[in-house]
């Protein structure tokens, strides 16, 4: 088999963010070109010529390819050279090979999630949505307080927690106090696993199969997902921001489901994915054409001053509120809360003790130490001013593109939306970017089937400095090539 060609290698490893080490830059661009793009079985050129290409030593090629050696995506033989290959992949007879190409019976709901739009497998990249700036988190604190919390009087960290660490809920709802405007008791808020897990929990406690979840278009696609394992039926509602300047509801009524609405589901203060601000009088109008038996807002992205946007209610009987640190910190963290009226407090957490248990106790004292010592709050202030910056970069560079309809404002958080013409076929577009190793989400993919939107997702958490200007000039340049194409234009 031929050797795979060193450009787009090349081109992977200058993408990745320079605060990272050589070594981590360049198993990242290694595992980006063997996921994605280098067939199974594809012999990687000499070690001398790599790092001749690439401008790296020896010996971190080597320590590269051999963390992925032990992680099953390479496979060498003494003077023989160094392939890809898949972890775990063995050899197969022609019986094996037909048996496992053989579908799976899966569950209707499993068929359900897989069928749409789901997580991206391409995780890192230029203009990845999703991901905030993780070479800048100041992970030496992080270490340091963890070898602060883990000394011999505090083994009760290693055991099940009971409804979450309770300095932590303490810290969340000081936190929630003062960037929210939320004024809630600690037994009101259990932590969670992110907000997958929270939405997952309102889910399992506050709806049964089949039962109907508004949510508006377009939507979050992890959301959707979550409801839909859970058996739910959801039903996306056109939301268009520019309906509040038009003196009407932005949403559209005439598409809201002829069965009850158990669950209406919103985005918090700022909407994922157009990034906007979202509409407190929208959302109201909504739920009382609906009239949904209970309320959910997931605090997905917010900038610190729009809060007076959120239904979210401490008092109420029916309104709860999700959120993660992830999108603050970093993903791999997988720690949120869910805030919910005092009467469902105790059922839903002694649910969450029934079904999920409950751990993590270590990673809970760290986040709670990193909260109260401040660092949370200069690390948030800090990274939202430079998310405000990156965005504009993005936003003057996109906002004259030709075929461009708007791109959203800048703000503070990860994520903006362009929206294209209507009759630009926004799925072509994004596949052909990642050719160009430029990583975005389609808008189409998230919107329902009489909303006619169109448009890319991106963020820019993984971009900053130098290295922001050039990808957002080539992300235009690309832009601008491809809407020039006449077949990316729907029939």
């Amino acid at each position: 088999m031929e050797q795979p060609a060193l450009g787009p290698l090349i081109e992977c490893y200058r993408r990745q963010p320079q605060a990272l080490s050589k070594q981590v830059r360049l198993e990242q661009a290694l595992l980006e070109m063997i996921r994605e793009y280098w067939p199974v079985g594809a012999r990687l050129p000499p070690h001398r010529k790599l790092c001749e290409a690439l401008g790296v030593a020896r010996n971190t090629l080597s320590l590269a390819i051999k963390s992925l050696i032990e992680e099953g995506y390479l496979h060498t033989g003494q003077g023989q050279g160094t392939w890809t290959r898949r972890p775990h992949a063995g050899t197969y007879s022609a019986a094996t090979a037909e048996t496992a190409a053989a579908p799976l019976p899966l569950s209707d709901r499993a068929r359900k999630v897989l069928s749409g739009q789901g997580a991206s497998l391409i995780q890192s990249g230029a203009f990845v949505p999703g991901i905030p700036d993780i070479a800048r988190f100041p992970m030496r604190k992080w270490r340091q307080l963890y070898a602060s919390v883990t000394v011999p009087h505090n083994t009760l960290l290693l055991s099940y927690s009971s409804g979450g660490y309770g300095p932590l809920k303490r810290e969340i709802r000081d936190f929630l106090r003062r960037w929210r405007n939320i004024d809630c008791d600690t037994q009101q808020i259990i932590i969670t696993e992110g907000t997958h897990h929270g939405i997952e929990l309102c889910a399992l406690a506050l709806a049964d199969a089949g039962q109907q979840v508004v949510m508006e278009s377009p939507c979050y696609w992890g959301a959707r997902n979550v409801f839909l394992a859970a058996g739910l039926e959801t039903q996306l509602i056109p939301w268009r921001p520019e309906g509040d300047m038009a003196g009407m509801a932005g949403h559209n009524l005439a598409s809201l489901p002829a069965t009850p609405v158990q669950i209406a589901y919103f985005t918090g203060s700022h909407h994922y994915p157009l990034s906007v601000p979202t509409s407190r009088r929208d959302k109201l109008a909504l739920c009382k054409a609906c009239q949904p038996a209970y309320i959910l807002e997931d605090d997905y992205e917010f900038n610190g001053v729009d809060h007076g946007e959120l239904l979210f209610d401490p008092d109420s009987r029916n309104r709860l509120l999700v959120g993660s640190f992830s999108k603050l910190m970093f993903p791999g963290l997988r720690l949120g809360y869910l805030v919910v009226p005092r009467a469902l407090a105790r059922p839903i957490n002694r649910l969450r003790s029934e079904v999920f248990r409950e751990g993590r106790m270590l990673d809970q004292a760290v986040l709670a130490q990193f909260i109260a010592d401040g660092d949370f709050d200069a690390w948030y202030q800090r990274i939202q001013r430079d998310y405000l910056g990156r965005q504009q970069v993005v936003h003057d560079q996109l906002c004259q593109v030709k075929g461009v309809i708007s791109v959203s404002p800048p703000s503070r958080g990860i994520s903006l939306c362009v929206q294209l013409e209507p009759e630009i076929d926004d799925q072509r577009v994004a596949q052909l970017m990642i050719k160009e190793h430029l990583i975005v989400r389609p808008l189409s993919f998230v919107c329902s089937d009489d909303d006619s939107r169109r448009g890319l997702i991106l963020g820019v958490g993984m971009l900053a400095g130098e290295s922001l200007t050039s990808e957002v000039a080539r992300l235009r340049r690309t832009l601008e090539g491809i809407l020039t194409m006449r077949d990316i234009r729907l029939r």
